[in-house]
């Protein structure tokens, strides 16, 4: 049985009557340009915080599972389909006229061990472990065929020179892993939209790296729709003329172009750090965490001027984007709490932690309304 997601009118009323733009959701400010999505988790769709989805519900037209269409949670054991939560997150999409995007079908991390060995412990066989690949993709791509937009069918494949990541992936079936899951997912639903999706590829480097993927995919005849330039970006990084130039390069090879898991990290950050490979942990340092008390002014102030800076170069670009997604709802649904120093307090999002606009939030809005 589905379950019913019924908007809390009253609750979207006083969330919005604190906008500062006439009450102005995100999703109407935008609707001429692109989608304007979030990351979903579990936390939100059991109902645990009543106030999480009338707010969605409000502000977004487009979701991403954030980590319930995952290997490691849809597919833990061999054999075995939790498709509960996601389905949660489908069913509350499609109640509210939301798109779905499915994330991730292959990818390094959050993917069992068991994945890439036999019964007894040993590695797999190419040939074994693209099966494996291809049972997974058309069993998760299949259960949610016709009512997903478009699916991360492989993620972050790539180091920062822009060279193949050395995964299991690579290692055992060999460089053409990312042609095959592409193949895969087209023959599991000719209907949905297949992406590659990664972190850092604005970078001259990495973008050098991912061009190619693209064109040998075309070049085969293998149906690739769209690239997501993941935006795990800072106050002062990246150059703004190199996500400009990006989005350009993306946009000329004949697919559409996404934002996919965008936040603006306000916290010192070693560079080493800079990215988004979750396997990379530091220390925590008192000095790395600086805004426990509040975010002051004069950061508050970076963080506007920085979100308006970047939403300019997106709306020029919006003959190429067809979607932002925003990896959060509000500040304290920011993977950025604990990554890459674990028990931080960040800001990075356009919403604080009860659901109140930041001036962030009015920058961006103004911003689209040059247009109109």
């Amino acid at each position: 049985m589905k379950k019913i997601f019924m908007p809390a009118v009253a609750a979207i009323a006083i969330m919005l009557s604190a906008c500062g733009n006439n009450d102005i959701t995100l999703k109407k400010a935008f609707e001429d340009h692109f989608l304007i999505g979030t990351a979903m988790n579990g936390m939100q769709i059991s109902g645990t915080d009543p106030q999480a989805l009338p707010f969605i519900a409000s502000q977004f037209n487009s979701v991403t599972a954030e980590n319930e269409m995952k290997w490691e949670r849809i597919h833990p054991e061999p054999g075995v389909y939790n498709f509960g939560l996601a389905d949660s997150i489908v069913d509350f999409a499609e109640q509210n006229g939301m798109k779905v995007i499915g994330h991730t079908l292959v990818w390094h991390s959050q993917t069992p061990r068991w994945v890439f060995q036999d019964s007894l412990g040993n590695q797999l066989t190419r040939d074994a472990l693209l099966e494996r690949m291809r049972e997974h993709i058309h069993t998760v791509v299949g259960h949610y065929k016709g009512r997903v937009l478009g699916w991360d069918v492989v993620n972050e494949a790539l180091n920062e020179d822009g060279t193949l990541r050395n995964t299991k992936w690579l290692e055992i079936i060999g460089e053409d892993y990312i042609e095959k899951a592409f193949i895969f997912a087209n023959e599991a639903d000719p209907d949905a939209e297949l992406y590659y999706n990664d972190y850092n590829i604005e970078e001259p480097a990495k973008l050098a790296g991912v061009i190619p993927i693209i064109e040998n995919l075309q070049a085969k005849g293998i149906r690739i729709d769209g690239v997501g330039i993941q935006g795990h970006w800072h106050l002062d990084s990246p150059d703004l003329a190199i996500i400009d130039e990006s989005i350009g390069l993306y946009g000329a090879l004949g697919i559409k172009v996404m934002i996919t898991e965008m936040e603006i990290n306000v916290l010192p950050t070693p560079t080493r750090f800079f990215g988004a490979e979750i396997s990379n942990m530091g220390a925590y340092l008192d000095s790395l965490n600086p805004y426990v008390e509040g975010l002051p002014d004069s950061v508050q102030m970076l963080l506007t001027n920085r979100y308006e800076e970047v939403f300019r170069i997106l709306l020029k670009h919006d003959d190429l984007i067809t979607r932002v997604t925003f990896w959060g709802v509000h500040d304290g649904y920011s993977w950025k709490n604990g990554w890459p120093i674990p028990g931080r307090t960040n800001y990075p999002l356009l919403f604080n932690r009860d659901y109140t606009p930041k001036p962030a939030y009015d920058a961006v809005i103004r911003e689209v309304k040059k247009l109109k």
